[in-house]
This record gives structure tokens, C-alpha cells and sequence, in this order.
């Protein structure tokens, strides 16, 4: 009997043994962002990252975690100038939710993307569009069908205006770095947990957008000690 070949590019759920110091999760975590949740490098290297930021969840806590990470994605409702309509995150979301599931955890990291400078959005702006996600996240239609899942807010690091798209983003480093406290406003209204990704990790010069492979490793590990942070303390 031929043995069945794998499938060149398959982006599998990553479902590993947890390290005998953790103790076992069995939670399904969705992971909805854009390249830097796909695990698009920075430019001008276009192969993936083998250990994406999503898989070092994964890996860490000893749970099923699925990936949606879609480069070009915008937190707006709405079409990119270049990419096309499919960039909409909000629809994207609704697609993802109902794709999926049952999820225990849906983490949301958005909004680099929007910076772009042809959007010429603000960081409240930016910030508004995340907590229309959100919104979609906590309708109660779509908490029944998961039977109900929590929302971890991840805002990315500031950008850099320099390297391959610095005159995409050119003038919105400092709206960049404004959205870690917009974004945090968002949370606490909406009831969700809240990282600063910022405050672990930076963008890249090579591009000034996209993390490299520590990068992922360090956010990795970041996100999955605030998820165990919080299981412990009896919320997920």
C-alpha cells in the first residue's frame, strides 16, 4: 500500500505534549491576525517561520490552536486600496467563528495593517475597529455556538519607518505607538484580556512590520504565560 504523501504547505493544528511542569490544558485556542500571525518574515526572505508565534502557544501550553492568520488583514470593516475586499477583517472574523469551534480562546492581534498611510487612520480610529471586533466576538449567537469562549486583545508592536515599506507607513510610527493604550482602553470596556506585544518584542528594521524568529519565539511564549496566568487564576 503507498504510503499518503503529506501535503506540501498544509498549515496543520498544532496539537503537542504539554512539559511535565505544566500542568494539562484542554483548550482549543483560535489565533485571528494578519502576517505577522501567518508567520510572514520580514522582507525580503518570503519563505515561513517555522515556529510562528501561534505554534510556540501551542507548543507551551499543550493545546489545540488554530491558526487564521491572513497577511494584508485590516481590523476594519472594509476593502485595502491594493490587497482587495478580502483583507476585511470583520468579515474575516465572522467567517473564522463560523468555520470553527467549538474555541475556549480567541486572540485578536490587529491593526498594523491600518496604519498603512493610504488609510490615514487614527489610532482611535484603528482602535474603534477592534472593538467591532470584539463586538462580533461577543454576540451571544456566537458565544452559544462555542458554548461560549474568552478574548485575549494582543496589540502589535510599533511599526518602524524604515527598511521595505517605510513609504507605506511613512509618518504613522507615532500613531503606531499610540494604539497600545487605545487598545487597552478597548479591553477594559469590553471586558477582555489585554497584551502589550510592545512590551515584549519589536518590529523588525529589515521591513519596519514583520517580527523575526525571536520575535515570534519571545511574543510565543508571552502570550501563553498570560493564557496560563489567567487559567490559573480560574478565567479562560
Amino acid at each position: 500500500m503507498r504510503k499518503r504523501r503529506k501535503r506540501q504547505g498544509a498549515r496543520p493544528l498544532y496539537r503537542t505534549q504539554i512539559g511535565a511542569n505544566l500542568k494539562p490544558m484542554t483548550k482549543t485556542i483560535l489565533t485571528f491576525g494578519d502576517s505577522n500571525s501567518h508567520g510572514t518574515p520580514p522582507m525580503h526572505d518570503f519563505s515561513h517561520h517555522l515556529r510562528r508565534w501561534p505554534v510556540v502557544v501551542a507548543e507551551t501550553l499543550g493545546c489545540t490552536v488554530i491558526e487564521e492568520g491572513l497577511p494584508g488583514r485590516l481590523a476594519a470593516g472594509h476593502a485595502d486600496t491594493i490587497m482587495g475586499p478580502e483583507m476585511n477583517g470583520q468579515l474575516g472574523l465572522r467567517i473564522a467563528l463560523a468555520s470553527h469551534g467549538p474555541i475556549d480562546l480567541l486572540t485578536i492581534m490587529l491593526g498594523t495593517n491600518d496604519l498603512k498611510l493610504d488609510h490615514g487612520k487614527t489610532a482611535t480610529q484603528i482602535a474603534a475597529s477592534v472593538a467591532s471586533l470584539i463586538k462580533i466576538a461577543q454576540d451571544a449567537d456566537i458565544q452559544a455556538k462555542h458554548g461560549g469562549f474568552g478574548i485575549l486583545l494582543i496589540c502589535p508592536p510599533p511599526i518602524l519607518e524604515e527598511g521595505t515599506f517605510a513609504s507605506d507607513f511613512a509618518g504613522q510610527r507615532a500613531v503606531s505607538e499610540a494604539l497600545s493604550a487605545a487598545y487597552a482602553f478597548v479591553a477594559k470596556a469590553r471586558g477582555t484580556w489585554f497584551l502589550d506585544a510592545g512590551a515584549h518584542i519589536t518590529s523588525s528594521p529589515t521591513d519596519g512590520i514583520h517580527f523575526d524568529a525571536t520575535a515570534h519565539e519571545t511574543l510565543g511564549r508571552a502570550v501563553a504565560s498570560e493564557i496560563k496566568r489567567r487559567e490559573d487564576g480560574g478565567v479562560i
